[in-house]
């Protein structure tokens, strides 16, 4: 409402501000409950140096997407700003390291078997998508409405590990419920897809009947299919062999 000497009124917090800060914390509280036996729990004891850059990288990007939501739904916008600059380290870093740890596990596979080009697809394209997005959101960085969309559909690429752990670990009756390949392997990060997928369509009917938009999560929807396609069943093509023959040439 407006007040008696005509200045514009305070615009109400959008859902997403308002509830991006609660979302990224409930998030990373599934990120402890899934690595805390093989990683949180033991955390100052030794671990193989790919997987203590990655972890320690994916750890400091949970916190930071916490509290940047936490300064943008209290106002503090230079400080989000600020913080916001360490991204454009962090990030890169992420995705080396995220490789680098990938271009390992992968190698342990054998070369030229379906499992292995399912793992390809599997580790290397989620940080693909997750590289897109961010981009993305830092394209956009001065369209708030748009960077945030943006900044929080960069967790969807990288629920799998998360869901994975916790369905291995505590849920393992679905293991023989996931599809699974031509070897009989299940490929139970499928139920993380469609956690994911049902998230953003929720946010998709959100946007639509909150502000009649159609814009950021619909595509995001759509990359997200074709990254899941690529780990489901394009794996097994001549097509995605050739593509990720030549990513694992890349000395990582």
């Amino acid at each position: 409402m407006s007040s008696r000497t005509g200045t514009k009124p305070i615009p109400k917090p959008s859902l997403l501000h308002q509830y991006a800060f609660p979302l990224f914390l409930l998030f990373f509280v599934f990120v402890l409950w899934g690595f805390w036996t093989s990683y949180y729990s033991t955390f100052f004891q030794p671990h193989p140096t790919a997987i203590r850059l990655h972890g320690t990288a994916m750890t400091l990007w949970c916190l930071m997407l916490i509290s940047q939501a936490f300064l943008i739904r209290w106002k503090k916008y230079k400080l989000h700003r600020s913080i916001g600059m360490i991204s454009y380290v962090l990030v890169p870093f992420i995705i080396w390291s995220g490789l680098h740890l990938a271009y390992l596990t992968i190698q342990q596979a054998p070369q030229g078997s379906n499992p292995y080009y399912y793992m390809i697809a599997l580790m290397y394209n989620s940080l693909i998508v997750f590289a897109i997005l961010y981009g993305l959101a830092m394209w956009h960085r001065k369209k708030s409405v748009i960077h945030a969309r943006y900044m929080i559909s960069t967790i969807f690429p990288i629920i799998t590990p998360v869901t994975d752990r916790l369905i291995y670990k505590y849920f393992d009756f679905l293991v023989p419920l996931a599809p699974t390949s031509s070897e009989g392997m299940p490929l139970v990060p499928a139920f993380g897809f469609a956690i994911g997928d049902l998230i953003l369509i929720v946010l998709i009917i959100i946007d639509w009947r909150k502000h009649k938009r159609l814009t950021v999560f619909p595509f995001v929807l759509g990359l997200l299919v074709l990254y899941h396609l690529s780990v489901l069943i394009l794996y097994r093509t001549g097509f995605w062999h050739a593509i990720a023959d030549g990513m694992m040439k890349v000395p990582l």
